[in-house]
């Protein structure tokens, strides 16, 4: 694996770590990487959906609230509903993990 493959996936480990960990911040950046194809993460507008809102609806991000809206324009009312699906289910995961 090169250098910077590993720096890649190391990014995405730690902010799925501090995801976990309440920070709305790194819900955003995976939002982000996820949506432009960045870090080594394949483009993928239902979870950059997912985290966007995690980002805007738990931690009142206000530039995933825009960039939520970005996303959910190239989506269909499907993968919106999936996008939601899954950013409920990482919500009760995560919450069950820190009981």
């Amino acid at each position: 694996m090169g250098s910077s493959l590993k720096t890649a996936q190391f990014l995405i480990e730690s902010r799925l770590s501090d995801a976990a960990h309440g920070d709305w911040d790194a819900c955003y950046d995976l939002g982000v990487d996820y949506s432009t194809g960045a870090n080594g993460i394949d483009l993928d507008l239902i979870e950059a959906h997912k985290w966007f809102n995690l980002a805007a609806s738990r931690g009142g991000h206000e530039g995933a609230r825009s960039c939520r809206a970005e996303v959910a324009d190239e989506m269909t009312a499907r993968e919106i509903a999936e996008a939601q699906t899954r950013a409920r289910s990482w919500l009760n995961e995560t919450t069950r993990r820190a009981a």
